[in-house]
């Protein structure tokens, strides 16, 4: 249960990365509460997971999922990048990350 939290969390930071990217898009209530919503959920849920998982393991793992989670979304719905020197880099974050796991 504890890492399902965690990838919960992850997603909320993904939430909140994309609303930051629609806060400088235009400022609007919704893109706010976007943002400080997503963020909000990520630390809390965060919170809870580090409670049974080491910290630089959930660190780690919620950054990397923040990380590769938002350049997809920045790829998918934001036409940036997607050149294979960025999917390259962006595997080796998964990999890294499936490997805490592992060792975890």
């Amino acid at each position: 249960m504890d890492w399902l939290i965690l990838v919960l969390a992850g997603f909320s930071e993904i939430l909140g990365v994309t609303g930051i990217n629609k806060v400088n898009q235009r400022i609007s209530v919704i893109s706010i509460l976007w943002l400080f919503g997503g963020f909000g959920l990520s630390f809390i849920l965060l919170g809870v997971a580090m409670e049974t998982i080491a910290m630089s393991t959930a660190y780690a793992v919620w950054t990397g999922m923040g990380t590769v989670g938002s350049a997809i979304v920045g790829m998918l719905f934001f036409k940036e990048s997607s050149d294979w020197k960025r999917l390259l880099f962006i595997g080796m974050i998964l990999s890294a990350a499936v490997g805490l796991k592992l060792i975890s």
